[in-house]
């Protein structure tokens, strides 16, 4: 094994949750990163007779649960009101993690507004609560890249001051919604990242994250597209904007060790680009 350990979510097979595990393993990756919303992996279906069963097969598999996603969607924790339901739900997942033997949930938690406003105090607020019950639990609440600039995010975190929220670095995200440079953002984030995701993308036309997040979390991000034109797309890896050989030289540089978890959200065959995307990490750590 190199420097870094290969992971795939499995939901990105397309399967179902025992099928995706399975072909994590034979796709030659490390681990995997599971979807733990809704279905039979959340929290709610999975009983404690399911979580040592689960846990047991994905270890006689010789698998490493990378992390759960935990992302609730919509607007993440922007709203107030909203937040009276998905914080306690986010600390469902952080319970599950625990059982499953995880020590990352990741998450989108909304745009992080550069001035100090009432969005920007709602967000504070939730994941203060959040890094504290996760920081008690072990668990790194692990904030996914994209949505706006790395520094904005990193002053963010340093205003959070909770050692229980982290990053979830997100190469493509950056490429293709913020023109940011994930090189940089290694540096930037540095104290920050628990896992990564290895995925890539090309930015086609600039676009306004608050626009694109807003109208995926509204479900008009199709309808934004006719309007603008094609903003952003997702690639296999190494054919896209994301420097590769720098980007996996940063995180080596901080010491990061952990998961480059591949995802392909998109595609006709899935499967095959995500054993080439593995072939490729594997040539360079």
């Amino acid at each position: 094994m190199g420097m870094f350990k290969i992971g795939v979510i499995s939901d990105s097979f397309r399967l179902g949750v025992r099928e995706g595990v399975a072909k994590v393993k034979d796709v030659g990756a490390d681990g995997m990163q599971i979807y733990a919303v809704s279905g039979e992996m959340a929290p709610e279906a999975m009983t404690a007779e399911k979580r040592k069963d689960f846990r047991a097969y994905c270890s006689k598999l010789g698998l490493e649960i990378a992390a759960l996603c935990g992302d609730l969607g919509g607007h993440g924790f922007q709203c107030a009101k909203e937040n009276t339901v998905k914080v306690p739900r986010s600390k469902e997942i952080v319970d599950l993690a625990v059982d499953l033997g995880t020590k990352v949930v990741t998450t989108h938690i909304g745009v992080v507004p550069r001035e100090k406003n009432a969005t920007y105090a709602t967000m504070k607020a939730a994941c203060q609560e959040l890094g504290r019950y996760a920081e008690k639990k072990g668990v790194t609440f692990a904030i996914e890249t994209g949505p706006e600039p790395a520094a904005v995010l990193r002053d963010f975190l340093k205003d959070v001051g909770s050692r229980g929220v982290g990053v979830n670095l997100d190469p493509a995200n950056l490429v293709m919604v913020c023109g940011d440079d994930p090189v940089a953002a290694v540096q930037t984030l540095k104290d920050y990242i628990v896992h990564t995701h290895a995925k890539d993308g090309v930015q086609v036309r600039p676009c306004d994250p608050v626009a694109v997040y807003g109208a995926f979390a509204d479900g008009g991000f199709e309808k934004l597209v006719a309007e603008t034109g094609e903003l952003f797309r997702e690639v296999p890896l190494g054919e896209g904007g994301v420097k590769w050989d720098a980007y996996l030289a940063a995180l080596k540089g901080i010491g990061y060790r952990g998961f480059l978890t591949i995802e392909r959200e998109v595609g006709e065959n899935p499967e095959k680009d995500i054993r080439a995307a593995v072939a490729f990490l594997r040539a360079r750590i």
